[in-house]
């Protein structure tokens, strides 16, 4: 039985009416999840929230029916609006940190929900209730822990807070935005899995917005690829991601990295069209496709099915589907890197007040190579590349550059040391000055380490964005005009403009999608072996990601190095437990679920 029902849908720019979302259908059975993917701008988080009635500020929903339980919710005043989120439908979001209030403790944001929704008639009731949820979110219920304020907990535990706060009031529907960016493979898979769980057991239907393709292949029955506001393919997960009959969804797979094997990036000519800036005919992917015929310019495709549930808006469907070329990317070349050490970090110790962080790390990274740091939150990954770069001020040991011995602070440093290492932070939305446009924030290190004029600027300005595949028209917006990806971009840009000689990557490509990740990867790559010898080091949590770009791998754990070597020879034969541990909880694309029963839990819950 469907529980949320979407039938053509479409949300406009409040100005100009250009759409941002067009002619969107799809329903959600009780106990399903449903994927939706895409690329940064696609109208993904737009669905979302308008499967809660909203719209952001400067857009509105134009046309189409939303029904959930048989309510239609663009039909409800603003007040029955209100009693319905949270109720009928309720939200997790991407960022937990931001979302939780910080100046309420656990247990009052749970009980605020139950209260506004008359959920409980008494509070022996509504705190059974929170006991209740928090245990399945596998959180404590200690009173000690309730008393916990939001910047108390672990980034995985804020999110099953709010995983925790979607569910107390028993909705019908949930949706989720992104919800796993930024968390470690272990964190993530035990938060997939307690969504999964909470679904099936409660019957809930769930909106699953993502960029990561592989964290569906073990969560989702469904999913919906979207494409410049517009349907692509919908269909089940097995068959969407392994037989696609839309050559954007081909392209999309191809672009994930996998754990199993070092890949090539199969990266999508172009960019995906803005709002108002689409084609007014035809398909909106047949500048980028490689399938396009004269038609296809002309002409809105239709839906063409096959079987009972799976569709695909493309002239050449069939043949898409039926072609034998390989949906994954071909495997990449080995390649060397010199043997110069241009980054050195001897007995490296860190501490925040009394408790030790860092516990005598050691490190080499020689020229043009890409040395990975992996590792759970909290192992002390970001603290060392905060270290290196001078923003972590209690530190001890030593740090090279070109054999020249580092001072702690960056301040400290000589300017010419400051230029060569490039800094990339995990967080595009509090990296950048919102008060500052695009291209004063990339124009800033030039300013600061160049004698450029102001010409000069402006077009390395427009290089550097070009680099990263953003147009130079950017330049003149502002950070909170762009999406997540776009931040990031950025961010990247920044980082890149000085041409360094290191670059430290603190989890750069969370927020960005698979086609973007595979460009900016590919960049990097170009910067490391033809340009200008560009060594990385690499910190993430996307294990797939690291299959294909690192040379070397070292596995980080509660401050300590515990595992290092090559990378395959690491990903085939991984020596210590917590290693095997990691990779088990990576997701792939390639392990796709057939049916709602085929969805077993592939991580034991753990508080």
């Amino acid at each position: 039985m469907s529980v949320a029902e979407v039938d053509g849908l479409r949300v406009v720019i409040a100005a100009t009416g250009d759409d941002i979302v067009e002619d969107i259908s799809f329903s959600i059975e009780s106990g399903e999840v449903l994927g939706i993917v895409g690329e940064s701008g696609s109208g993904k988080t737009t669905i979302g929230t308008a499967l809660l009635g909203y719209a952001r500020p400067g857009s509105r929903i134009d046309a189409g029916t939303i029904r959930i339980d048989g309510v239609d919710l663009l039909a409800l005043d603003s007040l029955a609006l209100r009693k319905a989120r949270g109720n009928l439908v309720s939200y997790i979001p991407q960022d937990p940190g931001a979302a939780l209030n910080p100046a309420l403790r656990i247990f009052e944001q749970v009980e605020e929900v139950l209260a506004a929704h008359r959920v409980g008639a008494s509070d022996q009731e509504r705190r059974a209730r929170i006991e209740q949820v928090l245990g399945e979110v596998k959180l404590p219920t200690a009173r000690e822990f309730l008393r916990r304020f939001p910047h108390q907990l672990s980034g995985g535990q804020q999110q099953r807070v709010c995983i925790a706060l979607a569910f107390v009031a028993l909705p019908k529907v949930v949706v989720l935005d992104e919800p796993t960016t930024g968390l470690d493979v272990t964190t993530q898979a035990h938060v997939l899995a307690t969504v999964r769980d909470l679904c099936a057991k409660h019957g809930v239907a769930a909106l699953y917005v993502t960029h990561d393709l592989a964290v569906l292949s073990g969560l989702a029955q469904r999913v919906m690829v979207v494409y410049a506001g517009r349907a692509a393919e919908l269909g089940p997960t097995a068959q969407v991601f392994g037989a696609g009959a839309h050559p954007y969804s081909r392209k999309l797979v191809a672009a994930i990295p996998d754990p199993s094997a070092r890949r090539e990036f199969g990266t999508i000519p172009g960019t995906a069209p803005s709002p108002g800036a689409r084609p007014e005919q035809g398909c909106r992917f047949a500048p980028r496709c490689e399938w396009a015929v004269e038609r296809c310019a002309a002409i809105v495709p239709p839906s063409v099915g096959f079987g009972t549930d799976h569709r695909s808006w493309c002239f050449r469907a069939a043949e898409v589907q039926a072609s034998s070329a390989a949906l994954g990317a071909a495997a990449a070349p080995a390649r060397t890197v010199g043997h110069a050490p241009v980054l050195e970090v001897e007995d490296l110790h860190a501490a925040y007040g009394d408790e030790e962080v860092l516990k005598g790390i050691s490190l080499s990274l020689q020229r043009g190579e890409c040395l990975a740091i992996v590792g759970e939150s909290g192992s002390g990954k970001t603290t060392m590349a905060r270290s290196i770069v001078g923003l972590m001020p209690n530190w001890s040991g030593s740090i090279r550059v070109d054999g020249q011995a580092l001072a702690t602070r960056a301040r400290s440093r000589p300017a010419e040391v400051r230029r060569s290492l490039g800094y990339v932070f995990q967080n595009p939305f509090a990296s950048l000055n919102p008060r500052k446009t695009v291209g004063d924030a990339v124009a800033m290190p030039l300013r600061e380490f160049t004698d450029k004029g102001r010409a000069e600027i402006r077009v390395a300005v427009g290089e550097a964005l070009e680099r990263v595949s953003l147009p130079t028209a950017i330049a003149l917006r502002y950070p909170a005009h762009l999406s997540g990806g776009e931040r990031q971009r950025v961010a990247i840009a920044r980082a890149l403009v000085t041409e360094p000689k290191v670059l430290i990557c603190d989890e750069i490509t969370s927020a960005l999608d698979v086609s973007v990740q595979a460009t900016i990867m590919r960049l990097l790559e170009r910067l490391r072996s033809e340009e200008q010898q560009l060594s990385l080091l690499f910190v993430t949590h996307n294990l797939g990601l690291v299959r294909s770009v690192a040379d070397r791998v070292h596995v980080m754990h509660l401050g300590e190095i515990v595992e290092r070597g090559e990378t395959n020879q690491l990903f085939e034969a991984p020596q210590r437990a917590y290693t095997r541990g990691l990779l088990a909880d990576t997701p792939s694309v390639l392990a796709t679920p057939t049916s709602k029963s085929d969805l077993p839990a592939r991580a034991q819950l753990a508080p």
